[in-house]
This record gives structure tokens, C-alpha cells and sequence, in this order.
């Protein structure tokens, strides 16, 4: 993948295949060597082959190509937290550390709607049973959107169930969505309450397309329903989303408290992001040589943006990792919440602060909106603007713990 010009006026040399080969064993080295190669990672490789050929694709028209959707849910992102029960795979965080990382390398924005099908079905799998046999009845591979956050349009009752009207911002994947989860408030004699509908994909309209920065082909358009009916079984307070089930049925990833595992998974995009613009730039810089005819990589400078940019990647890696086995592992009655929130946002913080560092240093071609380099860039940035992974909220809870006493360092 072709990368900026580092310095205006370099002089560039065809790059080799040698050339090509040592960015790619230097990237490789924020990948794992003992991380499990299971099916869902190999099926991975695969979907960020095809998500890499239509990467350009997703950027002109604002949505993902439908083969790289396909791919996605192929690969077994959208049934990857389905209940096992139900033919899914109940899987594990750490599995999806790496799946995830490697299509955001390629493409971001698929990246994006592979992990929030994964995260998108763990919140569906909370739902009532009944809920459960209209989405996965025929087969675990059903792709969810959502806009849960924040709550938006109204539940009327009616018999057997509610009528759903309103507007929802940022449905991201909607345009290859099956069902999306969508949070209103119902009214009840009681007076309103917040509740999470499952609505059928043609029950909803795009009203406003996806106009963001980056992650411009994840499709996370504004849209509407209009007086939908949502049966009953098809609804649920949305309180049951935060704390997680443990329920006969249910797999160890379903009993985890939402806060545990969101910004973990929120932040798998921006470590392909920061993977693949670190190829991007060293792909360049190994094919690139000073006014003086010095190999760039030679020049201290270009050294030190090297080792800076890869050091902290493969840390927020680490980082990302370690909060992963904590989901996977950690005994159920003693989750270490905020020490997930905590390294999930000091670990944005440091694959933000490595892909700046790469375009600062990118030359005056990084800063064409068809580079690569700024692709990343703008991804990587669109990422760390969520809500769910804010560096001061989580810095906030991490302090509050240590105070208490229940800190471990």
C-alpha cells in the first residue's frame, strides 16, 4: 500500500519487493506470535483481503461494498457472541482483539462493523428468548445494527406489543443489517420508560447518510422508522443491557457488565488503523533516500518515528490484550471494570499519539485525502471522538477505584 512522500523533494526509487516485504515483517511485529489462530482469525485474513480491495469503495459512497459485508459476517463476526446453543460461537475477547486488528490494517471502517456485529449480538443475546428464535432461527449468522445511545423517537402500546416511531443518529452498518436495536421510551401507566426494540431492517429508512471525517465507509447514517410494530417479546427494559446475564443458556462473554468490554471493543479499529498506517509509512520510508542519497531510515529522525510509533503500538496492543484476558478470565464476582476502561483508553490514547506522529512525518503527500497515511489518520481520530472510549471518564472511575481500596496497583 503506497504511502505519502516523507520529505517534499525526496528523491524515490521504485520500491522492491524486498522492500515491500521488510514494512510488512516490521508491522508484523505488533502482532502476537502466540496469539491462537482460531477459526474466526483465519476467516479474518481472508475478509481483510477483500475488505483491502474495496477499501477505496467504502471511502467514495459512504458504505462498505457488499462483498466485504459479506465477508465480515462470513468470517463469523456476527456470530461470534450468538449463544452457543443457538449455533453461535459464545467466543472469547481475545479472539477478537486480533480479528478485529487485522481488517482495521486494511480498511477501518470495516474493522467497525465487524466488531460492533460481534458487539451487537452479546446485546441481542440479553434479549427475551422469544427475541432470540426471530433473529437467529434460521442461523447465527445475522448481522445487528444498533442505536442504543442515545435513547430517541417513542414506544406507543398497542395490542401485543408497541407501535415505534422517531429519528436515530449514527446506525452504523445499517445499509447490511438483517435487524437493528434501537432504544426509546415507552409509555406506561407508571410514565415513561427507557426500553430497546428489535426492529426488522425493513422497517427502517436512512433519512441522513453518514457524513463523518473517517470511518467514512461504515455507513453510520441517521434513520427512521414510523409506527413499526414491535411485538412484545420483541422489546426489554434497557437496564438489562448493562450488568449481563447469567443465565442458564447463556456463555461467559453474555454475564459481563457492558462497561467491562465496550471500550475495549470500540478500540480494536484503531489498533488495525495504527497497524496498518505503520506499514503504510515504513513501506515508504524504506524506498526513499535524503537530498544527499542517505536511505531516509538512516537519518535519525525517521529512526526515532520508527521506534516511537511502533513501541507504542505494540504497548496499546498489549494493553488491549490484557484487557481482553481479564474479560475472558477474570472471576466473575471480582471483574476488574475500571482497569478495562483504563487500559482501553490509555491505549487509544497512545495508537492516536503514534499514527499523529507518523503524519506529521509523512511528508506533504499525507495530507491528500487519497492517502492511505491520511485515511488511517482521519480513522484513527473518528475512533477516539466516541464517547465510549474518553480518556477522562475513564481516568475518573480508575481514580474513584484506587481511593476506595479495592486498587491493586
Amino acid at each position: 500500500m503506497r504511502a505519502a512522500l516523507l520529505e517534499a523533494g525526496d528523491t524515490a526509487p521504485a520500491k522492491t519487493t524486498e522492500t515491500t516485504e521488510t514494512a510488512q515483517t516490521v508491522a508484523d511485529t505488533t502482532e502476537t506470535t502466540d496469539a491462537a489462530e482460531t477459526a474466526l482469525v483465519r476467516r479474518a485474513r481472508s475478509a481483510a483481503a477483500t475488505a483491502a480491495l474495496h477499501a477505496e469503495h467504502a471511502e467514495r459512497t459512504r458504505s462498505l461494498h457488499p462483498d466485504t459485508a459479506r465477508a465480515l459476517t462470513g468470517a463469523g463476526f456476527a456470530r461470534h457472541f450468538v449463544p452457543r446453543r443457538l449455533g453461535g460461537s459464545g467466543g472469547s475477547f481475545t479472539e477478537l482483539v486480533h480479528a478485529t486488528a487485522l481488517v482495521g490494517e486494511e480498511c477501518p471502517s470495516a474493522a467497525w462493523w465487524g466488531v460492533l456485529q460481534a458487539l451487537h449480538g452479546r446485546l441481542a443475546a440479553l434479549l427475551p428468548e422469544a427475541a432470540h428464535t426471530d433473529l437467529w432461527g434460521a442461523g447465527p449468522d445475522v448481522p445487528v445494527a444498533a442505536a442504543v445511545v442515545p435513547a430517541a423517537g417513542e414506544l406507543r402500546p398497542v395490542p401485543g406489543g408497541h407501535l415505534l416511531s422517531g429519528r436515530w443518529e449514527f446506525a452504523s452498518g445499517v445499509d447490511h443489517a438483517e435487524w437493528v436495536l434501537l432504544a426509546s421510551t415507552a409509555r406506561t401507566g407508571d410514565g415513561p420508560r427507557p426500553l430497546v426494540a428489535v426492529v426488522s431492517r425493513r422497517d427502517v429508512r436512512v433519512v441522513e447518510p453518514w457524513d463523518g471525517g473517517g470511518l467514512r465507509g461504515t455507513g453510520s447514517h441517521a434513520v427512521a422508522v414510523d409506527d413499526a410494530f414491535v411485538p412484545e417479546h420483541r422489546t426489554a427494559g434497557r437496564e438489562v443491557l448493562a450488568p449481563g446475564r447469567r443465565d442458564p443458556g447463556l456463555d461467559r462473554c453474555h454475564a459481563l457488565p457492558y462497561p467491562l468490554v465496550t471500550s475495549l471493543l470500540m478500540t480494536l479499529p484503531a489498533l488495525g488503523a495504527a497497524r496498518g498506517a505503520l506499514r503504510a509509512w515504513t513501506g515508504t520510508a524504506l524506498g526513499r533516500t535524503t537530498p544527499l542519497g542517505e536511505p531516509l531510515l538512516g537519518t535519525g529522525t525517521a529512526q526515532d518515528v520508527l521506534a516511537r510509533s511502533s513501541g507504542e503500538t505494540d504497548a496499546a496492543q498489549l494493553l488491549l490484550e490484557r484487557a481482553a484476558r481479564r474479560a475472558d478470565e477474570a472471576p466473575l464476582d471480582d471483574l476488574p471494570v475500571a482497569a478495562n476502561q483504563r487500559d482501553a483508553a490509555v491505549a487509544l490514547d497512545m495508537l492516536v499519539g503514534a499514527v499523529e506522529r507518523l503524519v506529521r512525518h509523512g511528508g506533504a503527500r499525507a495530507q491528500r485525502a487519497d492517502s492511505p497515511l491520511h485515511r488511517y489518520w482521519r480513522d484513527v481520530h473518528t475512533v477516539a471522538a466516541h464517547g465510549a472510549v474518553q480518556l477522562a471518564p475513564a481516568a475518573a472511575a480508575y481514580g474513584h477505584h484506587v481511593l476506595s481500596g479495592a486498587g491493586k496497583g
